[in-house]
């Protein structure tokens, strides 16, 4: 009992976080994570897919693949039943014990690190592709596609710059508040990308937040996503919202509904829609 303990200790303390190795055997994929569902479709390796986690709705044909659940609840009885022999996922990819008893069968697994930056998205991508063997392939795509997006993302957010806009993102509803984005996570990182500063960046993590302090912090630009607006109604509700109706951001239309995945996935979309944000909001 002795022996089994410490062994489970050992797999736990095991650094597979950000290692990119190929593995022995990757003709039966799983991911957890919509980002790394793109990169295998991008790297056209969508063939060794056997399932996914219920964030990869992107392509359309990822959402016929096998559910394995959410990424941070996952089943290890659920992944191991589909006998996978490599598991790619993000580094929020959990529970722990979970991923223990993944590693205690025996099957190859990845969690690959994240940075909420452009060049996170490239070394991401670089990252599966050297788990799958397609480096070459993701370096042409990367020279060719990516880095153009990130050197125009680049010099639109610069233009941001001289006067940083102050950017307000709105995850959902709760109870009446909006839950925003405090610093440290993907929607801030997502500010930053596009030359923005976080109306929130005072707390850390997401948390819903009152009238009087989204009004002092009085927003140029409100950014949500199309899941998130739901929980509003529709985007005139949203505008007449009692901590937002009197923002800069309302006042000067510049109240942004986007796909949820697509910007905070931090995949290969989000540079485009990261370059597109930026391009509005300097408008």
């Amino acid at each position: 009992m002795k022996i089994f303990s410490l062994l489970l200790t050992y797999l736990i303390l095991i650094p597979y976080a950000g290692a990119c190795n190929p593995p022995k055997d990757i003709s039966r994929i799983t991911v957890a994570g919509g980002s790394i569902t793109e990169i295998v479709y991008l790297l056209n390796m969508e063939s060794h897919l056997v399932a996914v986690d219920i964030t990869s709705n992107y392509p359309q044909a990822a959402k016929a693949l096998p559910s394995i659940g959410y990424v941070r609840n996952l089943s290890a009885e659920g992944i191991l039943s589909l006998n996978p022999t490599v598991i790619i996922g993000e580094d929020d990819m959990g529970p722990e014990d979970v991923l223990t008893q993944i590693k205690v069968a025996g099957v190859d697994m990845f969690i690959v690190e994240e940075q909420y930056s452009a060049m996170g998205i490239i070394r991401k991508i670089e990252c599966v592709a050297d788990i799958l063997g397609k480096r070459k392939l993701a370096d042409d795509l990367i020279n060719e596609e990516l880095l153009p997006k990130t050197n125009r993302l680049e010099i639109l957010a610069a233009s941001n710059l001289v006067s940083p806009p102050k950017i307000l993102f709105i995850l959902s509803m709760q109870s009446g508040s909006p839950i925003v984005a405090g610093h440290s996570v993907s929607a801030d990182g997502l500010i930053k990308m596009i030359g923005g500063i976080n109306a929130m960046r005072s707390f850390e993590g997401w948390k819903p937040v009152g009238t009087e302090p989204i009004i002092e912090s009085n927003p140029d630009v409100i950014i949500i996503s199309n899941r998130g607006l739901i929980g509003f109604g529709d985007i005139s509700d949203l505008k007449s919202h009692p901590a937002l109706r009197f923002t800069a951001a309302v006042k000067n239309k510049k109240v942004f509904v986007v796909d949820g995945m697509e910007m905070l996935g931090f995949g290969p979309r989000t540079l485009s829609l990261a370059a597109t944000l930026a391009e509005k909001i300097t408008r």
